[in-house]
């Protein structure tokens, strides 16, 4: 085996990246996505955890955690034991993303001030040189850009030829992918919030280490970081526009909490890099590129969705969720999505990215795209006359799409959404009416409704403010459901189910007039 190379040789200023939740919650011992475990229990590629799990386990995120500088110790033993039970290519460890993540989080780690073992550092190299030739060109996407982030923090952290060569690679590789990943909005091309999140952590982490080993990079990639540094600010402003008031994200496509850093960590790693602070947002933020709308009349916040579910070639990280809303009101979540607690084969996976786990409209109890497998859409939505316009102090966003043209009648859904500064109306048609059709509203679980008459009722939030409720189309009714705010998660929750009668329905939410009571 070839020797590590000599170290690079830096002359800027490491700031400190977007810190994660910690996960090493002993020596050896793990706590991911709901789940404990450990080293002494589990090793590093126990089958009886989900694979997801033993990825995590793989990454070393706590290596850059909040308030990692306390568990150095623990650190330097969980480098080393990886070393010596993970022989080059064997093992989950070894498959391409997690070595990504893992080659990432290890230079960080020694960028922040700590040492390398001389084990580590020729692991580090092989870890590279594995990767090279098992680059992610079947998946793209994120995957893809994860390996060509961790050959440009290897080509730099490392010198000599061999080094240069994955500088190179690397670099070649964002070239191709950043005009294909980072749309003019500034929307990462998944549309998920969450994959946004960790696609701007990317991207600073990519202006940092490039600016702290300036004059190596600046000769071959000075350009390209110029380009870089300019995609940050549309991109924060995506991430502003998509998350609520209480400061996260919001749940379309794959997305939950704690996996990627919140948009306060990454806002304030962002400052650190000398970023401007975002303007505030306007009343209304159309992502047109990416198909979503953010309309906000104070005190309340609702955000579209009139998107295409992702990429045609990759859909992996999509719902069947198309026109599907969240709002908030009193800067309390209100009206939200399902969110997501699990990846793999399951019934409950494709449970969570069909329609009835989303506030919109089913027909005929299907689903709106074609989602199946883990990963895997078929036939899809496609949004029709998205629209967003003011008037006479009413923001309104309107679109509809064409997801069940299978079904007899190819019926189609539109939706209107109406925003004053005390209601919030939506109304749903789907023509022609053929088929049973219902519009789902899942509350958030800190949220109570209280439905008389079938027709009218009174949200009650956690702030103590009363909403009225006020329903049109068929006979209303709630159901029990579950809300995933993070991986492993379920919280019970209620949805609000109306019948659309004669292809027609409406939800109307009013709280002016309860607030002056």
């Amino acid at each position: 085996m070839s020797p590590a190379p000599d170290l690079g040789v830096a002359n800027g200023t490491w700031q400190p990246p977007a810190p994660r939740t910690a996960s090493l919650i002993g020596e050896g011992k793990f706590w991911f996505l709901g789940e404990r475990g450990s080293l002494a229990e589990h090793g590093w590629d126990d089958p009886s955890k989900p694979k997801l799990w033993r990825y995590n386990q793989h990454y070393f995120d706590d290596l850059n955690a909040q308030a990692s500088a306390e568990r150095t110790h623990w650190h330097q033993a969980l480098i080393a034991d990886w070393v010596v039970h993970n022989p080059p290519g064997q093992g989950t460890g070894w498959e391409p993303y997690p070595t990504s993540l893992r080659i990432v989080n290890w230079v960080k780690w020694a960028l922040a001030g700590n040492s390398l073992s001389e084990g580590a550092l020729g692991s580090l190299a092989v870890q590279t040189r594995w990767l090279t030739g098992r680059l992610e060109w079947h998946l793209l996407g994120n995957h893809l850009f994860a390996n060509a982030k961790a050959l440009v923090y290897a080509g730099l952290f490392f010198d000599g030829p061999e080094a240069k060569g994955w500088l190179r690679q690397g670099l070649r590789i964002l070239a191709r992918e950043f005009p294909e990943q980072v749309l003019p909005d500034g929307g990462q091309f998944e549309r998920s919030p969450m994959y946004h999140a960790l696609a701007l952590e990317d991207v600073l982490d990519l202006v940092n280490v490039t600016r702290f080993y300036k004059s190596t990079f600046d000769p071959q990639g000075g350009e390209q970081r110029a380009l870089w540094e300019g995609i940050v600010p549309p991109m924060q402003h995506w991430l502003s526009a998509m998350s609520h008031p209480d400061g996260e994200i919001s749940f379309f496509n794959d997305a939950a909490f704690g996996i990627a850093p919140a948009p306060a960590e990454l806002a304030a790693y962002a400052g650190r890099l000398g970023f401007e602070p975002l303007a505030e947002l306007e009343r209304i933020t159309w992502l047109n590129s990416s198909g979503y709308a953010r309309l906000e009349s104070a005190p309340a916040v609702l955000i579209c969705d009139m998107a295409p579910i992702g990429p045609d070639y990759l859909p992996g990280h999509a719902h069947a969720d198309t026109l599907s809303f969240e709002f908030s009101l009193f800067g309390q979540r209100v009206i939200v999505n399902s969110g997501t607690s699990q990846y793999g084969l399951g019934a409950e996976r494709l449970r969570q990215r069909g329609t009835r786990a989303h506030s919109t409209v089913t027909v005929a109890g299907k689903n709106s795209s074609d989602v199946w497998s883990g990963f895997r859409v078929g036939s899809r939505a496609r949004p029709l006359g998205a629209s967003v316009t003011s008037a006479e102090g009413c923001l309104m966003a309107e679109c509809g799409h064409d997801g069940y043209r299978a079904l007899s009648g190819n019926p189609r859904h539109m939706r209107k959404w109406i925003l004053t500064k005390d209601t919030l109306t939506v109304c749903d048609a789907v023509s022609p009416d053929q088929h049973v059709s219902e519009a789902r509203f899942y509350l958030h679980p800190g949220v109570r409704l209280e439905l008389s008459r079938k027709a009218f009722g009174v949200l009650a939030l956690p702030c103590g403010a009363e909403v009225c409720v006020e329903c049109e189309g068929g006979t209303a009714r709630l159901e029990q459901g579950t809300w995933h705010p993070e991986f492993g998660l379920a919280v019970e929750n209620t949805c609000l189910v109306i019948p659309l009668r004669n292809g027609r329905a409406r939800l109307q939410l009013r709280w002016a007039e309860m607030l002056q009571h």
